[in-house]
C-alpha cells in the first residue's frame, strides 16, 4: 500500500494545476433567432464535462428542458439574483480542453440583468464560483484516475509477486524430487554392479560344476562294465 500511496503523493504534485482565474464578462447571443443579453464564462479543462457539470447545476435552479443545446429553466429560482422567478437560457460550446457557457438571466419582459443592475454582481459570482468549483472537480478526477492506475499497477506487481513466489516454491519442490532420482539412481547403480560381481561369481560356479559333471560322464563312460 505504501507503493501506491508513494505514487499517488509523486502524481498530486507533478499534476499540472488548473487555473481558477476567470473572466466573466457582458455580451450578446443569438439564440433560436433572438437576441440575448448575458453573460459568458469560458473554463478551461475538459469541455465536455463541464457542460456536464452545468447542466447539473442549472437543474438545481428549477426544472431544466434541453433542446438542441440550450438548455432553459423557465421560472428559475436565483434569489441572489432576484427574489422573482427567472427565465434563463443558456448554452454551451465545448472542445476537448475548453467550455465557454453564455447564460441569460431575463427578469421578464426582456429585462436582461446587465452590468450595473442590481444582480448583475450576484449573475458574476455564480459563473466564477461554479468555474472553481467544476476545475477543482477536474483535478479530483484527475487525482482518483492516477490513484486507480496506481492501485491497479501495484495489484498487478503483487499478483507476480505471488506467481513468481509460486514458481519458486514449485521449483524447489521439483528440485528435491531430482535429487531424490538421481539419489535412487545412484542407489541402484550400486545393486547393478554388485549383481554383476555377483554374477561373475555365480557364472564361474557354474563353470567349474559344468567341468566336473562332464569328467564325471567321461569317467563314468571309460569305467568297463
Amino acid at each position: 500500500m505504501k507503493f501506491v500511496n508513494h505514487l499517488f503523493v509523486i502524481f498530486l504534485f507533478s499534476l499540472p494545476a488548473l487555473s481558477h482565474a476567470q473572466t466573466v464578462y457582458a455580451g450578446e447571443s443569438t439564440v433560436d433567432k433572438i437576441k440575448l443579453s448575458g453573460l459568458y464564462l469560458t473554463v478551461q479543462g475538459n469541455g465536455r464535462q463541464i457542460e456536464k457539470d452545468w447542466e447539473e447545476q442549472l437543474k438545481t435552479y428549477g426544472r431544466l428542458s434541453v433542446s438542441r443545446g440550450t438548455y432553459r429553466v423557465s421560472n428559475a429560482d436565483i434569489s441572489s439574483v432576484s427574489p422573482e422567478p427567472i427565465n434563463l437560457v443558456s448554452t454551451v460550446k465545448s472542445s476537448k480542453s475548453a467550455a465557454t457557457i453564455f447564460t441569460s438571466f431575463d427578469l421578464g419582459s426582456g429585462n436582461f440583468v446587465k452590468p450595473g443592475d442590481s444582480g448583475y454582481n450576484a449573475a458574476e459570482s455564480l459563473l466564477k464560483a461554479f468555474s472553481v468549483t467544476t476545475q477543482h472537480n477536474q483535478e479530483i478526477r484527475l487525482a482518483e484516475g492516477s490513484f486507480d492506475e496506481a492501485q491497479k499497477a501495484h495489484q498487478k506487481a503483487v499478483r507476480t509477486s505471488e506467481k513468481l513466489q509460486r514458481d519458486l516454491e514449485n521449483n524447489a519442490k521439483e528440485k528435491e524430487k531430482l535429487l531424490k532420482r538421481i539419489d535412487d539412481n545412484a542407489k541402484e547403480l550400486e545393486k547393478l554392479q554388485q549383481d554383476i560381481e555377483t554374477n561373475k561369481t555365480e557364472q564361474a560356479t557354474a563353470l567349474t560344476e559344468l567341468e566336473n559333471q562332464k569328467n564325471n560322464v567321461e569317467a563314468v563312460k571309460k569305467k568297463q562294465p
